[in-house]
């Protein structure tokens, strides 16, 4: 039977939204594990009664994971079987769990993914965005200087960028994006994925940030934000053209010459001075 393997964890996906997008396996192992660690035990509650579930329920969350860690391991120790879940979607992503599943592996227990919806692939996969390559980014900070360092260090990464964002915080993140990336960066807005409401809006971050500001993409629900990636050939040669003349120069002298021969300006430029200037000193 699927789950009955002894001290094992499985790390289990569930719906983010619709919850016929449950998988059968996920279903019959967490019928069968002995107990289900999850993020908040009655909003799993929820989520299992729906499939007539009844395995035991412990709370494993920010707050308590290392206290739930231990107990989890004294489980494991003595055969008992184990799944874990978030409130929706794919553990560990953005959610607690990393340190069980370190410490199951460290300790030789075997640790079963069982796959499923996760927000990020579903958000990829709709966006109409480049996905051959990628980065995950996930919530962007709340205070406004950390945004604002926290985007800057992003501005001239040439993959596809996937940001977790919620709905008291999305209009100051999109203003952010479009003073520091530019409003014609193209980006994709997923809200309520898979949800009744689900909405998907391809534009860019100016005129999304417009939407956001005038109502006409209300500002409820969970989103994901999927931004274009920098052009490549320009940011490329931008870092090659700065780190040559860092090499004789400062990183404000630098950016002012190198803004004479590229497109983009000069605080952008400075920015990207110091961060290749930084990288390149011994720790």
């Amino acid at each position: 039977m699927i789950g009955d393997k002894l001290s094992t964890l499985y790390v289990v996906a569930t719906p983010i939204g619709n919850l016929g997008d449950i998988s059968q396996r996920a279903i019959e192992v967490l019928s069968s594990v002995d107990v289900i660690a999850a993020e908040d035990t009655r909003h799993t509650g929820k989520l299992l009664s729906e499939f007539s579930i009844s395995s035991k329920l412990v709370a494993l969350h920010d707050h308590n994971e290392d206290r739930s860690t231990a107990r989890i391991i004294q489980m494991l120790e003595v055969g008992q079987s184990i799944a874990i879940v978030s409130d929706a979607g794919t553990p560990l992503i953005s959610d607690p769990g990393y340190h069980l599943v370190n410490q199951c592996l460290s300790r030789g227990f075997d640790v079963v993914a069982v796959p499923g919806p996760s927000s990020v692939t579903a958000a990829l996969s709709i966006a109409g965005m480049p996905t051959n390559r990628f980065s995950f980014e996930g919530f962007v900070p709340a205070k406004n200087l950390a945004r604002r360092e926290f985007l800057s260090n992003l501005k001239f990464e040439t993959r596809t960028q996937v940001f977790f964002e919620s709905p008291h915080r999305i209009n100051e993140t999109l203003r952010a994006m479009e003073d520091i990336m530019g409003p014609e960066r193209q980006l994709s807005l997923c809200r309520e994925l898979t949800k009744t409401f689900e909405q998907v809006v391809l534009g860019t971050v100016g005129k999304i940030s417009e939407q956001i500001d005038s109502g006409d993409i209300p500002s409820r629900g969970e989103f994901v934000l999927v931004l274009r990636g920098s052009d490549e050939v320009l940011a490329v040669n931008a870092d090659h053209l700065l780190q040559t003349l860092l090499a004789e120069l400062s990183p404000s002298r630098a950016a002012s010459v190198a803004a004479k021969v590229t497109d983009l300006s000069r605080s952008d430029l400075y920015d990207r001075a110091l961060g290749l200037k930084k990288g390149a000193d011994p720790a």
